[in-house]
Parts: C-alpha cells; structure tokens; sequence
C-alpha cells in the first residue's frame, strides 16, 4: 500500500463558483452542537435532562416524547438536505447523494422480495426514485424502469442470494455496487474529494466487517472475504490475513496505514467488552475528521458536502443519545459509542 498521505487523503483545490456558499456552512457549522453539549446530554441522568440541554437549539423539543424526537429530527433532515440542493450548484453531486437513499431502499424492497414479504411503500422519499415507482416495479419485475445502477445492484443481489439463501448475501452485493457506482461517479465529476471520501468509506466499511466477521468466527459463511469492497485505499489481503490474527495482532497489522488507531482501539474493545461500540464510534470519528479537513479550502463544494455529513451525523448522535436515555442505557455506553 503506497499512500501519499499520512492520515487523511487530499481534499482538492478550490472552485470560486462557491464562494457564497461556503461562506454561509461556514456560518452553519458555528451553530452546530458542541462534543460538550453532546457529553452533557450522554452525562445526563434523565431523558428529559438531555432533551433540556437542547431547548434552546433548532432540536428543542415540544413535548418530551419519543414522537416528538423523531418529528423534529426528520424536519431538520429535510430541511438540511433541502439547503444542500440550493447550495450547490453541481446538481450531478446532489443526484449522487440521493443515490444513497435509492440503495438503503433498494435493499429494503429486494429483501422483502426475496423473504416472500409485503414489499409495502414505507419507502424513504429523499432519492431519486420516488417510494412509489418500488412497488411497480417489484410486481410488474420490470427492472428497466430503474436507473442503470439499481438495475445493477438487482440482479447482483438476487444472484448473491441464491448461493446459500443466506439473506446478508443482498446487503453484500448491493453495498459492492453502490461502493463501485460511488467511485466511477468520483472519477467522472474529477473529484478529488468524492474520491477520498468514497475510498475512506470502503475501508471502515471493509474494517467493521473484519471485526464482525471474527467475532462471529465467519464459519458459517462461504468464502468470508468476498464481503469485502473493492477500491479503497487498503489492501484486500491485508483484511483477509487479519481475519487469521488474534486481536492483539491487528493493531501492529495495520500500523503503516492511516486506520492504526481505528484499529487499536476498536479491537481492544471487541475483545474485551464484546461489542462494536468502539468500532462505530472510532469509524465516525475518523470521517468525521476527514470532513473538517475542508477547513483548508477556502471555497468550493467540500465544505458544503462535509457540512452535509456531518450535521447528518449530528441528528443521529442527537437521536442515539435520547433514544438511549429513554431507554436507561448506561452513560458510559453512550459515551462510548458518540463520537
């Protein structure tokens, strides 16, 4: 693995067209919740103290329910994936997030196919395909009416799925196509960042499925290294030969590469907690960093998708934390997990 980069890939140069654009996330990302504000609430010794704590935030609730959250927490996504469509200016960019709604559906809808389930229409309405268009297209089997990528991801997964009928074969196959489609889009818009931020994607990925896949000893799934993505920057036999290592090996495994203390910290827990708790927080926290190293570029659309991501990340930590104090889970867990 040859890397020209230390720990985060380059995030490209600037674009002038945005230069108001960025200026106004610049202004967003001021009003964003602290990690001590977030600590606050995990601290908390009540549900309604943590909800509190947002009272004078844009997350302040009216009542203090589970309803309530939920109701705040999807206008707030609505509202900020409808600012990220106004703000840039590159709408083939915004057609490539919405991707990502297109496939969390698409593996909802084949699942319930494949598993001889109601295909239904609680479908999420952010992608390009509307909810609607799913059941169409699932009774009629007219998989032509999908763009080409979900067309693609179909026909992988029913594929997959009939090896064994072992339904994380669907899930495999859609997150290979959407990994590839992710990064063929990132060449063709000649996005530096999109490129490093899709690679980085494929690797935590790749990294979480490692971990599980020990955990679970992986015997009972054919040829276990081929849930592994393609095209990030680490190595698919560095992955495949941690599967063969203890815990305690993985971390000197991994040191030349930029994910050694995403590793370190991540099996230690495994180890000896049993959970994944660590892993997610440490994966968050690595992208996470990566987005604020568009603090480097003065204008363009890397902040305004960083802002994008991370104010995503910020209504589900919002949502981990109350979701969680309504349901007495210990502070340190959530602690653990909130990156």
């Amino acid at each position: 693995m040859n890397l020209d980069f230390y720990t985060y890939p380059p995030v490209g140069d600037d674009d002038w067209r945005y230069v108001y654009q960025t200026a106004q996330v610049r202004v967003l990302e001021m009003q964003m919740l602290t990690r001590a504000t977030l600590l606050d609430m995990a601290n908390s010794d009540s549900f309604e103290t943590a909800a509190d704590l947002l009272s004078a935030t844009e997350y302040a609730l009216p009542r203090k329910t589970l309803t309530d959250l939920e109701d705040v927490l999807h206008q707030r996504r609505t509202a900020l994936r409808e600012l990220f469509t106004e703000l840039m200016i590159d709408q083939s960019i915004v057609e490539l997030f919405k991707t990502r709604d297109d496939f969390a559906n698409l593996r909802l809808a084949v699942r319930r196919m494949l598993t001889e389930k109601p295909l239904g229409a609680d479908y999420s309405p952010d992608g390009n395909v509307p909810p609607e268009q799913f059941e169409q297209v699932f009774e009629e089997e007219n998989y032509d009416l999908f763009p080409g990528y979900m067309q693609q991801a179909v026909e992988q997964a029913v594929l997959a799925y009939y090896q064994d009928k072992d339904i994380r074969r669907i899930d495999y196959a859609i997150d290979r196509v959407q990994a590839e489609y992710n990064l063929s889009q990132a060449r063709r818009l000649r996005s530096i960042f999109l490129l490093g931020l899709f690679k980085i994607q494929i690797d935590l990925t790749n990294i979480r499925s490692m971990l599980r896949l020990k955990f679970t000893n992986f015997q009972d799934l054919a040829a276990p290294p081929s849930v592994f993505l393609r095209g990030g920057f680490l190595s698919l036999e560095r992955l495949e030969k941690g599967l063969d290592l203890g815990y305690e090996a993985l971390a000197p495994l991994f040191f030349v590469t930029p994910y050694h203390q995403v590793i370190e910290a991540s099996a230690a827990y495994v180890a000896s907690d049993k959970s994944f708790l660590r892993a997610e927080q440490k994966c968050d926290e690595f992208i996470t960093g990566f987005l604020r190293s568009t603090i480097q570029v003065t204008t363009g659309p890397q902040p305004i998708i960083a802002y994008l991501l991370l104010k995503e990340n910020e209504i589900r930590s919002v949502r981990l934390i109350l979701t969680a104090k309504k349901n007495n889970l210990d502070n340190q867990l959530i602690i653990d997990r909130i990156s």
